[in-house]
């Protein structure tokens, strides 16, 4: 009865447009009434206490880098070198957009970030190549979701605060994972490419190739920076942030000098926008986590789903079912803050590894991200292509097909992530 409680009053309030953080309030004061416990001091304290979060640091400092780097002209230079490798191949723009996905997702940590700037320069490249418009949108936006799954990864650190998970640990085991979307990606454009007849640029020469990675080099070496840091234990997750945040200060200043110094308060105020949305949902998202401790929620689900303890497989096959039903009509952190301390325990219960479990639901959770009607990644594609949502479904159904088939992978193979996450950690 708890359980429909909560979700009843929370699905309720999204449903006539009442904004995800009072809406996850709402859900968390419902319960209170319903148990008669209600005390506006603990919702309150609740409040206070879900920003009053070390880890949490990170997110505004690694939103900060993206920005910098963003505007520094890090994603252009990522984009030639991608371009002076295998721009001249048949389809080449879409491994492209792929091969400088998986580089700036090294950098950015958001996919919404990822997505907006690597869009914005090769969509129009794409089209102006004779490219289809749909299916070029389509595999941008598709690359954009391995973002939050390959290091820095903002929803890791959410996952990892509310469920108390090594953040580290988290962020080591979602490399194998990125890569092997991005393979699948790869995968699918290369039977696309196949109707590619569009005029092919000549080969790049050696020394254009190594002018391009000398131009990139800087940005390259960033992701070296945090994944070495943190494996070695030279630094924390939110450490590495603030490492991050002012390398790219540095090198968009010092280096590339495409930012001067009146343009870093534009984009302290942007990311200083986006870290208040998001600090603002994790804060009311711990009123409703004590909430759901306190009405043992996590007891009915368990209830719901006991049969399936004893086999963990079939156990993550129905999670993740709901998972993606979740991602259909519910954004990447509202989500992952509401139905991580309700399954967790359950996946505790079933031996699972709850490193493995967060990387697994990220991973389902970004793949919402593409699906309609609310997939933001999807409504900023549509905004720099420029065209209707039914138009980027049809360009973006190829690629999330084989993005499930991954996923599913590694539920049916969880030592895909365990074994590597041994070997990084």
């Amino acid at each position: 009865m708890m359980l429909a409680v909560f979700l009843g009053s929370l699905f309720a309030a999204l449903a006539i447009g009442i904004p995800i953080a009072f809406a996850l309030m709402l859900s968390g004061v419902a319960l209170m009434f319903f148990m008669d416990i209600f005390d506006s001091q603990i919702v309150a304290q609740n409040l206070i206490n879900g920003a009053n979060n070390f880890p949490l640091m990170a997110i505004p400092f690694f939103i900060l880098a993206g920005e910098l780097m963003n505007a520094g002209g890090i994603s252009k230079r990522i984009v030639n070198f991608s371009m002076s490798l295998v721009g001249h191949i048949r389809g080449g723009l879409g491994y492209v957009a792929i091969i400088a996905s998986v580089l700036f997702s090294g950098l950015s940590g958001s996919a919404v970030a990822d997505t907006a700037a690597l869009g914005a320069i090769l969509i129009p490249m794409m089209v102006a190549r004779g490219y289809n418009k749909n299916l070029s949108t389509g595999v941008i936006v598709s690359a954009g979701i391995i973002a939050p799954v390959i290091p820095p990864s903002i929803p890791m650190i959410i996952f990892g605060v509310v469920s108390g998970v090594s953040i580290t640990q988290l962020f080591m085991g979602g490399i194998v994972p990125g890569i092997l979307l991005a393979i699948g990606l790869i995968v699918v454009w290369s039977f696309i490419a196949r109707r590619d007849h569009s005029e092919l640029p000549k080969r790049k020469s050696v020394k254009e190739i190594l002018t391009a990675t000398k131009e990139a080099s800087w940005a390259l070496f960033l992701p070296v920076i945090i994944i070495g840091g943190l494996r070695g234990g030279v630094f924390t997750p939110t450490e590495a942030a603030v490492v991050a945040a002012f390398y790219a200060l540095f090198v968009a200043v010092v280096v590339y000098r495409e930012i001067k110094i009146k343009d870093i308060y534009e984009c302290l105020i942007s990311s200083g926008k986006m870290t208040s949305v998001v600090m603002f949902v994790a804060s009311a998202a711990m009123v409703s986590a004590w909430l759901i401790t306190v009405a043992n929620v996590p007891d009915d689900m368990a209830g719901l789903l006991g049969g399936l303890v004893e086999n963990p497989v079939l156990l993550m096959v129905v999670i993740n079912i709901l998972l993606l039903a979740v991602g259909v009509v519910m954004d990447l952190t509202p989500a992952i803050l509401i139905f991580t301390p309700v399954l967790l325990p359950i996946v505790k219960m079933a031996g699972i590894d709850p490193v493995y479990f967060g990387i697994v639901m990220i991973i389902n959770l970004c793949i919402g991200l593409i699906t309609p009607p609310v997939g933001t990644v999807l409504y900023v594609g549509c905004g720099i292509s420029r065209i209707g949502m039914v138009d980027i479904v049809k360009g973006v159904w190829p690629f999330l097909i084989v993005q499930v088939i991954i996923l599913y992978l590694l539920i049916f193979f969880p030592s895909i992530i365990t074994v590597p996450l041994q070997w990084f950690t």
